[in-house]
């Protein structure tokens, strides 16, 4: 719902404070209860973030989680959490996020969700359509086969790890889109890299400091293929890829160092 780790714990810190002064014999639902408290806490610290990022420096990314294997195998699951998606969701109004994730990702009722953003049935249903709609013509297509995304993602951290231009050319698509994101306080673009040529020489020159021990890990973040990229034995950055048909075809490149306290332990993430 929120693209952020940190703001997800507040949230859930609000919510159990809520709930902890409220009578419980009184609550007809607790299961409706909590899904409500926890969605309008969610919009509300939505709409507080959507001013926040107005002055934000450069592009805003998603806080990255670092992710056991198994959340890839659950197809569904790894989707809603990538950061393709999350970026897509960002797209949206608060209400229409929130409508999208409790039904999608949750698959609940359209009445329980009414009574979660306070509105009727009947225009929870449009906005889930809008929302469905908005998102099924920006996600990913074509998505690669996990022997595909391996031998993509292992041809790429070869291609970065020693700089050649060449094999960036032959593993990033035509369209490609670089994003980085360092919060004003880590170097980063100020503004999205669009074309394998442009993302290709970036990659290969600007991103990678040679006068530093450097490493780059295979891993998991937010259920998709990454590197964790360390400098001088320290997290200096995490490289999210979208992968389709075997090309890449996003790369997300979180610095700032607000947002890399959940790539240092594996994250539980489950439905």
């Amino acid at each position: 719902m929120l693209g952020s780790a940190a703001d997800a714990e507040d949230v859930l810190q609000e919510t159990w404070l809520r709930w902890a002064s409220v009578d419980l014999d009184t609550v007809r639902d607790k299961r409706a209860f909590l899904v409500r408290i926890v969605t309008r806490q969610a919009l509300d610290r939505l709409r507080a973030l959507g001013r926040r990022r107005e002055s934000y420096v450069g592009p805003w990314l998603p806080e990255p989680l670092l992710t056991a294997p198994d959340v890839a195998e659950d197809v569904e699951l790894a989707d809603s959490v990538s950061m393709a998606m999350l970026l897509v969701l960002e797209t949206l109004s608060p209400t229409e996020r929130a409508v999208f994730v409790l039904r999608e990702v949750f698959d609940l009722d359209y009445d329980e969700i009414a009574e979660a953003v306070g509105k009727s049935q009947a225009a929870v249903r449009q906005i889930a359509h809008r929302a469905r709609a908005h998102v099924a013509a920006r996600r990913p297509r074509g998505m690669a086969s996990p022997a595909e995304t391996q031998a993509a993602l292992h041809a790429f951290q070869r291609a970065v790890e020693t700089g050649d231009l060449q094999s960036l050319l032959d593993i990033l698509a035509p369209d490609v889109v670089a994003l980085s994101d360092g919060g004003g306080i880590k170097h980063a673009l100020l503004q999205p890299i669009v074309g394998v040529r442009q993302v290709a020489r970036l990659l290969a020159v600007r991103w990678w400091r040679r006068d530093a021990e450097r490493s780059v890990e295979v891993v998991q973040i937010n259920g998709g293929p990454g590197l964790l990229v360390r400098v001088d034995g320290e997290i200096d950055g995490v490289l999210a890829m979208r992968i389709e048909n075997g090309h890449v075809t996003g790369v997300y490149h979180v610095r700032n160092p607000e947002k890399l306290s959940h790539v240092e332990r594996e994250i539980a993430v489950s439905r």
